[in-house]
């Protein structure tokens, strides 16, 4: 354990360097194996619950109706408990608020909040509810790779790595796609493509992977789906498809944020009760439209040609999204999506079944549908195009699927001005997301990479001991200055003012300095200089009192000009 303690200053002053790095990817593979047991006891307790009452897990069609209405209702009400125990301000969940608390406190994820994440997702999802479980997925992974982090008082700008890493496992984890969730990761929540972030997200995706297969098996979700390469024929109708898919994302997105514009003010138990209410009365009516997604890509897969029950269940599973996301119902939007998508797809289909009285192409049209709302919802092209490719396991949907994204994402973009989902859901609960470009660089690198000890410290002193100390200093040498003020202990720097001497003052000045934990970044640096663009912080270990180094206002400067960023 001593040697352990010893190593652990080495391993800090590392990790504090924005390099790729065999201790970062090891620690990686540790946090992308604490999340994908966290997704795996999610997933385990949600199958638990449902195997009392349903024949295949997220499956409500297999239950009476008679008794498939109580279950969003019972559900509902177990939610609003948790949240009312745990507390209200804790109830900023699902990727949006990820996002935020990646780029605002480097992924440290609230205790409380990740509590109301596990079990209010288990339930919402248990009950029926039309949510995703990527939303706790991200959630959880990010809060558990990071505790890593945290336990060993890591620098924050490894720590926000680790919860990249614990997000890349967890999405992995859920869908057994470990390619899209790296993908995922970078396009969409860490929002950068950086070597030294890519490979320990890379390896933390596979572990999660690796894990989940040893306990879900290698199935695929959409491996029932029979995709067949298109002839080029379909491919100017493939346009179409896209055209109307980023119409159909636009009109998704619009309708979700009015619906949280319209239910904002209502206390969240309300919002709760109103929520289970209409997922138990279209529940009733549309079965296949409850659960993430597995049920509407069921029936997708059961009735291609059932273009008038097909159009009814895109409608309800619209609806039960709408209104499980926009009242607040813990649960991510990535899952409803590819339910939706798929049905969407199917739909598109039925044309060129139509006209040469085939359906063999219902498979191919259904994923593509998948990833053109995906690519057009999330503003994730990309993630989306290898989503579709590992979840369909099989490469003839490539050149067709990167035609309708394309098709999807330019159209609900341009011809609709439609944001990201969760762009547009951090503005609306204005939870800052955008760093300055400064910020943006120095937040990648730990103070401890740039700290010195080119400074002399006095505790206490009398001028004549200054005077004297500041005889002796050569630059860049600093001289800081500890003084117990009652119950408190004060740090300053001094140097000489020749405008102070020349009035008959005394000639030293004394400027207060601020300190900054270890764990800091060179962004929180800059919050503290940047006034003044002169002066320095102390860096300290464990004790706010022992400086363990300082960084001066030229050091920053220095940084930022090499990273080719304006001050």
């Amino acid at each position: 354990m001593r040697r352990w303690q010893e190593q652990l200053p080495a391993l800090q002053r590392r990790l504090a360097v924005p390099q790729t790095s065999l201790q970062l990817c090891l620690l990686g593979m540790l946090g992308g194996l604490i999340a994908a047991l966290l997704i795996i006891l999610f997933r385990l307790a949600i199958v638990g619950i449902q195997g009392f009452f349903l024949q295949h897990s997220d499956d409500f069609s297999s239950i009476s109706a008679e008794y498939r209405w109580l279950l969003p209702l019972i559900g509902a009400t177990l939610i609003g408990l948790i949240a009312l125990a745990t507390g209200y301000k804790h109830y900023r969940l699902g990727i949006p608020f990820v996002i935020h608390r990646i780029k605002t406190a480097y992924g440290i994820m609230p205790f409380r909040n990740t509590l109301n994440q596990f079990f209010g997702g288990i339930l919402a999802l248990a009950s029926g509810f039309s949510v995703g479980r990527e939303g706790p997925s991200v959630h959880l992974g990010a809060y558990g790779a990071s505790t890593v982090g945290r336990y060993l008082q890591l620098p924050y700008n490894s720590v926000r790595i680790l919860a990249g890493c614990g997000i890349a496992a967890a999405i992995a984890a859920s869908f057994n796609t470990p390619l899209a969730a790296m993908i995922f990761v970078m396009e969409v929540v860490l929002r950068e493509y950086r070597i030294h972030v890519f490979i320990p997200v890379m390896l933390a995706s596979v572990v999660g992977a690796m894990a989940t297969q040893l306990v879900f098996g290698h199935d695929k979700e959409l491996a029932a789906l029979e995709i067949i390469s298109l002839s080029v024929w379909h491919f100017p109708y493939l346009v179409l498809c896209g055209v109307v898919i980023g119409a159909f994302a636009w009109l998704f997105n619009r309708n979700l944020m009015r619906m949280l514009q319209w239910f904002k003010n209502w206390p969240l138990l309300l919002r709760l009760a109103l929520a289970g209410v209409i997922t138990a009365a279209v529940g009733y009516v549309i079965p296949h439209a409850m659960g993430a997604e597995t049920g509407a890509i069921q029936f997708a897969i059961d009735s291609p040609t059932a273009v008038h029950l097909l159009l009814l269940l895109l409608a309800g599973k619209m609806i039960l999204t709408l209104c499980a996301i926009g009242l607040g119902v813990p649960g991510g939007i990535i899952g409803p999506i590819f339910g939706m998508g798929v049905v969407l797809g199917t739909i598109l289909a039925i044309v060129p079944a139509v006209l040469v009285d085939n359906t063999s192409n219902s498979g191919t049209y259904a994923v593509l549908g998948m990833a053109g709302l995906m690519a057009a919802t999330l503003h994730a092209p990309l993630a989306a195009l290898v989503a579709v490719m590992e979840l369909a396991a099989n490469q003839q949907i490539v050149l067709p699927a990167m035609l309708v994204i394309v098709t999807a994402y330019v159209t609900t973009v341009q011809f609709f001005n439609n944001k990201s989902i969760f762009m547009t859901q951090l503005d609306f609960m204005q939870l800052p997301y955008k760093l300055s470009p400064a910020d943006d660089v120095l937040q990648k690198v730990g103070v401890l990479a740039v700290l010195t000890q080119d400074y002399q410290l006095l505790a206490d002193p009398d001028e004549h001991s200054v005077r004297q100390v500041l005889a002796q200093l050569q630059p860049p040498q600093q001289l800081l200055i500890k003084r117990h003020e009652g119950d408190s202990v004060q740090f300053y720097t001094a140097q000489y003012d020749v405008s102070l001497s020349f009035s008959g003052d005394s000639s030293i000045q004394y400027a207060t300095v601020k300190g900054l934990s270890h764990q800091a970044t060179m962004a929180e640096v800059l919050h503290e200089l940047e006034d003044r663009r002169e002066g320095l912080v102390y860096i300290y270990q464990q004790e706010p009192t022992e400086p363990i180094g300082i960084i001066r206002w030229d050091q920053l400067r220095a940084l930022l000009i090499k990273q080719n960023n304006l001050i």
